[in-house]
């Protein structure tokens, strides 16, 4: 404690030579400034403010009753003593004990430290080296100074020893801070709560470009810097900030915002700046603008009567609650009656007691004036007040029989009671946090009316209990323009557009469209196009994903049973030839047709028709392979059958007679079946190498639709390549059966084979080019349907006319008919 004490030692020995430097000075009996009583309270106004810097060379002490007069803190000086005179009036707080006060008129933040002197002293002198503890001063406890930056300066003498300041005015946020203002408490609400409530004003109203004036003193500064911080949070942009000095040219900056489109100003400045800036924007014809007016302007009683204030567009301010003080308004007629009415007291003397407690102009302030001044920090101060009476109450033991009088109230006791302060005044209650914040504090959103009154239009409660601490009636503000103002950099993007800044400010960008399969969201980001998921999809211009269908053949699927109801019939139609072929076997006709080559070829026929089933329902490995290695394993060896069958028309017709000895050895070896059998185990054993090591597999095909996702089967390129081995054998079919074109016109196999190829070659064009030009769901479909119609060609084009014959024209399917065919062309053959 006594090392404490020694630090600032030096300091103190300094300012108390300010008392050695006084100027002739007021001693009035009947003083406003002064109140006999047990304890002493401090008071600390600035009834009087020093506008101009001068610099001095030696210490100085200003005369406060010789600089501009502050009605609106003569206002708040009177409630103090209104509180003190209905405390002491009073038998509920401090029964039998007296409140005094000790009242400077404090003009400066730079000269004015001999009251505070005054106050910390104990019959005139300041014990530096006394504990807390053990420390009693003239006062025990302060209410003020009004600004922040006074505050600051006068704080840490009086937390020397812990001397409870209960600030009614000062908002700075700095003041929170215990480690540097331990014995600071305030009851007007912190910085960081009233720029709360602009920034909410702003969003409320959709705004996101806007200006913020603000002074040179320490609370503008602070909000400054706490509206700069908020913003980080929010999407509103600063697009000017600006600090009033008495060398500020107002009319640059308000051509600067003009320059800037800027149609939302914060005036968060000193009153005496505030209100000279809003006269010039009077003066230079500015006009349809929304103000949003600071704590310390926003209740003024002169602007609004200016002429032409209406012009410069609508005026928003914020507030604390103002709570009428009942008796409050009485107080003031009657002290003002007896000032104006008693002689002259406050004569020169040559006693020296103090300074800055007197008031010249004080007398020719009318009652009607004090009352109808700005009312903003009355209640703080008034609360400020009955908060040291509370806690002196608790220190002293008070109840309805009275205080005690063996309690010695030190300063730190004092504070120490402060900070638990929890009670009730007018219906506000009243307690303080850990950093000598109110708790609570009720403001006031005040609207400008036509009228020149500032009109309630919405509240704030900071009680974090509340459900619904903000609120604002749109209908009662009448805007210049009978609509809430545009106050943004670019207008807002249409639907399923992106940002994209455009300067410095996130406010200021351009619009532009997110392509198909992206969105934009306006909630996270929305400066960018985000990326659908793989199985979502988007339009251009979405604001959100679909998820996309997913699509594939069912079983149940119209088309689809009418291709399974054709592959049963394809079936029982084998089956009816195979039966038909079997009862004939040993007549021309079927032995023609290839005799049990036929049997084969339907056989194979059939199997390759069973992989129509395969096509439908969700693929799988299974039905992937069986669809595919079915049909190009027998439909291979069809294809075989036919080339042989070719073969041996031509072979019989035409090379018999050339090369009866090729004919004889390929008849004597079966070559037809040889060949037959080396078509299907080279096939066999291609596909199913190929299908183990790479089988046709599902795949979802997420690129063809960008709002369905196909289920399909994929054909690897290696399987795709042993389709080489049908081509080849269509083509030797092909090839063989030209050659047999000029065959008896009755027993002309080639021609039946020729136009079966050419139905088998026209169905997969068919099918490839609908592969290029369609990729949906359909094309497994019309795959099926080529697989199909390749077997129909091979029923209708070779063996129904075999049927027709051996049905309805039995006369043809007899051996004599067949062997005059031979002799004849065998004839004509031999004659060229």
């Amino acid at each position: 404690c006594a090392a404490t004490m020694k630090h600032l030692l030096a300091l103190l020995v300094m300012l108390g030579s300010f008392q050695h430097a006084l100027p002739e000075s007021y001693s009035c009996s009947a003083s406003e400034f002064k109140l006999d009583g047990e304890y002493i309270l401090g008071g600390l106004f600035d009834i009087h403010h020093r506008n101009s810097s001068v610099v001095y060379n030696r210490p100085v002490i200003v005369d406060c009753s010789r600089q501009s007069f502050t009605l609106s803190s003569y206002r708040m000086f009177q409630v103090m003593r209104f509180a003190v005179q209905e405390i002491n009036n009073s038998s509920l707080i401090l029964p039998n004990v007296s409140l005094g006060y000790e009242i400077f008129d404090h003009c400066s933040d730079k000269f004015n430290f001999q009251a505070i002197l005054n106050m910390i002293s104990r019959n005139g002198s300041i014990q530096v080296l006394r504990c807390v503890n053990e420390y009693l001063s003239k006062v025990i406890a302060v209410a003020g100074p009004f600004r922040s930056m006074e505050s600051m300066t006068v704080a840490p003498m009086f937390a020397m020893n812990l001397i409870p300041m209960v600030n009614y005015g000062s908002s700075s946020s700095v003041l929170s801070d215990k480690w540097k203002y331990p014995s600071f408490l305030r009851t007007t609400a912190s910085n960081k709560d009233l720029i709360h409530l602009i920034i909410l004003i702003i969003q409320h109203f959709n705004w996101n470009w806007v200006a913020f004036v603000s002074s040179g003193d320490e609370n503008s500064q602070n909000g400054l810097q706490l509206f700069k911080s908020k913003l980080k949070d929010t999407k509103i942009c600063l697009a000017y900030a600006k600090e009033l000095n008495e060398m500020s040219d107002h009319y640059e900056i308000l051509q600067q915002l003009e320059g800037l489109s800027i149609e939302v100003i914060i005036v968060f400045a000193g009153q005496s700046s505030a209100v000279a800036f809003i006269k010039s924007a009077i003066k230079h014809n500015i006009h349809s603008k929304v103000w949003i007016a600071g704590d310390s302007w926003s209740l003024n009683k002169n602007l609004p009567r200016l002429s032409g204030i209406k012009a410069i567009g609508t005026i928003i301010g914020i507030t604390e609650t103002v709570m009428p003080l009942p008796g409050f308004k009485d107080f003031v007629y009657l002290s003002q009656t007896q000032r104006n009415n008693r002689p002259s007291t406050c004569e020169q003397t040559p006693s020296r007691q103090t300074c800055n407690q007197a008031c010249d102009l004080c007398s020719d302030v009318s009652p009607e004036e004090i009352i109808g001044e700005n009312p903003s920090y009355s209640f703080a101060t008034y609360s400020a007040i009955y908060a040291m009476a509370h806690a002196l109450h608790n220190l002293l033991l008070c109840d309805i029989k009275g205080c005690s009088d063996n309690v010695t109230v030190y300063p730190f006791m004092l504070l120490r009671e402060l900070k638990r302060s929890n009670f009730t005044i007018l219906n506000r209650h009243i307690e303080f946090d850990s950093n000598g914040d109110p708790t609570s504090t009720s403001y006031a959103i005040v609207f400008w009316n036509q009228s020149g009154q500032a009109e309630k239009v919405g509240s704030y409660e900071t009680d974090p209990t509340l459900d619904v601490p903000f609120s604002i009636n749109n209908t009662q503000i009448h805007w210049y323009a009978d609509q809430v103002p545009v106050a943004r950099c670019s207008p807002e993007c249409s639907e399923g557009f992106a940002k994209k800044i455009d300067g410095l400010h996130q406010c200021c960008f351009q619009c532009n469209v997110c392509p198909g399969m992206t969105y934009v969201n306006y909630t996270d980001d929305p400066y960018s196009c985000i990326d659908c998921r793989k199985t979502e999809w988007s339009k251009p211009g979405s604001t959100f994903c679909t998820q996309r269908s997913v699509e594939y053949i069912l079983f149940t699927d119209p088309i689809a049973i009418t291709l399974m109801f054709s592959t049963g019939v394809l079936l029982a139609l084998t089956l009816a030839i195979v039966i038909l072929f079997a009862l004939n076997y040993d007549k021309p006709v079927v032995k023609s047709a290839g005799g049990p080559m036929c049997f084969l070829l339907l056989g194979c026929l059939s199997a390759s028709s069973i992989s129509v089933f395969f096509f439908f329902g969700k693929p799988t490995v299974t039905n992937c392979v069986l669809r595919y290695f079915l049909f190009l394993l027998f439909y291979t060896v069809c294809l075989g059958c036919f080339a042989v069958r070719s073969f041996q028309i031509v072979c019989i017709f035409k090379m018999a007679t050339k090369f009866p000895k090729i004919h004889s050895w390929w008849v004597k070896h079966n070559g037809q079946w040889w060949l037959i059998a080396i078509v299907f185990v080279l096939q066999l054993l291609l596909l199913t190498t190929v299908f183990t090591a790479s089988p046709p597999t599902p795949v979802n095909d997420m690129t063809s639709y960008r709002d369905q996702i196909i289920l399909k089967c994929a054909m690897t390129r290696t399987v795709i390549m042993f389709l080489l081995l049908t081509i080849v054998l269509v083509s030797l079919c092909f090839i063989f059966s030209y050659m047999g074109k000029d065959l008896p016109k009755n027993y002309n196999e080639s021609k039946a084979i020729t136009l079966y190829l050419l139905f088998l070659i026209l169905t997969w064009i068919t099918f490839c080019t609908a592969s290029i030009l369609y990729h949906g769901k359909y094309l497994q479909l019309f795959n099926a349907m080529s697989v199909l119609s390749s077997s129909y060609s091979i029923l209708f084009c070779y063996f129904l006319p075999k049927c027709y014959i051996i049905i309805f024209q039995p006369q043809k399917n007899t051996q004599q008919h067949f062997q005059g065919i031979i002799q004849r062309y065998t004839q004509n053959i031999s004659s060229k």
